[in-house]
């Protein structure tokens, strides 16, 4: 179901070894995997017949080579503010080892050494958010998960810490929009695969 209001789609990357493996993958270039490549082409039958004023794409390689292979690569606007979390110290570390080393560390609770916390992602998360209203326009964008989980979050107006209630899988497809008005902003529909 379409709605008269502009819609934001949110694509998560395709499948890398580190999301895999559960490792953290923020700033590090990890190219999909076959599977993930795969998974990407087929993000192009899912969003046929669709139209977008925009699409917006983060830096890594991974979201840009989604983009590509879905068919959107041509006309995609690089954006810095799109790029995954930070993870600093954390990056290419499993949860779980983690957890080992500093037992109830929570993401975004907690944030990571040498890296972002979920307020730094946050305002990165608004200025999109912003630049999404000014244009009013539907658009496309392809990012990485705990970004887009933070941007969700914003968009309906919760803390950046409420990203961690939304789970998104990768090349899955979430739309953003709005209820009666442009001041009722809403998940329309999440982590569809």
């Amino acid at each position: 179901m379409s709605s008269v209001f502009p819609e934001i789609y949110l694509i998560r990357h395709g499948e890398t070894e580190w999301s895999l493996s559960g490792r953290h993958t923020g700033r590090s270039d990890i190219p999909l995997t076959a599977n993930g490549e795969t998974a990407a082409r087929k993000l192009a039958e899912r969003l046929a017949g669709l139209s977008f004023s925009a699409v917006w794409s983060s830096p890594s390689a991974r979201a840009r080579k989604t983009c590509a292979l879905a068919g959107f690569g041509a006309g995609a606007v690089i954006r810095d503010d799109l790029a995954e979390w930070d993870y600093g110290a954390y990056e290419g570390v499993t949860t779980k080892a983690i957890l080992a080393e500093r037992p109830g560390w929570q993401l975004f609770r907690d944030g990571c050494p040498l890296g972002e916390t979920a307020a730094d992602v946050g305002a990165r998360a608004d200025t999109v958010i912003h630049a999404l209203r000014q244009a009013a326009a539907s658009i496309l964008i392809f990012s990485s998960s705990h970004f887009l989980r933070v941007l969700a979050a914003r968009w309906l107006g919760l803390p950046p810490q409420g990203g961690a209630y939304f789970s998104l899988d990768t090349a899955s497809i979430s739309v953003l929009g709005y209820e009666h008005d442009p001041t009722e902003p809403v998940i329309r529909r999440w982590n569809q695969r």
